[in-house]
């Protein structure tokens, strides 16, 4: 796979940029379980839901760390007292991580029916123009005149 590079002139403060790509790559490295959705609440709203049948709310633990959603499932060890003929059911440790964009916040987590919900607020972009003074004195000059306006 091709490796994008973010180090153009034109694309300032965008460092984070390919630390996330790095991310995003180690996170669909981690398999398919548990099965989960995104679904679209609003506009300015997501969820994320996650099947975890088997699992209480104590086995399970969301956080955020950086800029990463990591859920993380961990089965109670009183399941290994039963003696199953056959398991279908996956009863183990999992780990599942989501990269958050910028601004995005986790608005709270609940289960349902064997489902973990977590729903998410994206952030409300805001277009904003600011006009920059353009003065026609010298960089030196001007901190000289702070400095001298300061002492």
């Amino acid at each position: 796979m091709a490796r994008l590079t973010f180090n153009t002139p034109f694309m300032l403060g965008f460092e984070n940029l390919e630390r996330m790509m790095d991310q995003v790559t180690k996170t669909g490295a981690e398999g398919g379980f548990p099965p989960y959705n995104i679904e679209q609440m609003d506009s300015d709203m997501l969820r994320i839901s996650l099947a975890v049948a088997g699992y209480d709310e104590k086995d399970l633990d969301v956080s955020v760390e950086d800029t990463q959603l990591i859920i993380r499932g961990r089965q109670s060890s009183d399941q290994e007292e039963h003696h199953y003929l056959y398991r279908g059911i996956a009863g183990r440790n999992f780990q599942r991580s989501f990269v958050l964009a910028q601004g995005m916040k986790v608005k709270s987590a609940f289960m349902d029916k064997g489902m973990l919900h977590i729903d998410l607020e994206k952030p409300n972009p805001q277009q904003t123009i600011k006009k920059i003074k353009i003065t026609s004195c010298e960089p030196e000059k001007k901190l000289i005149q702070k400095k001298d306006d300061h002492d």
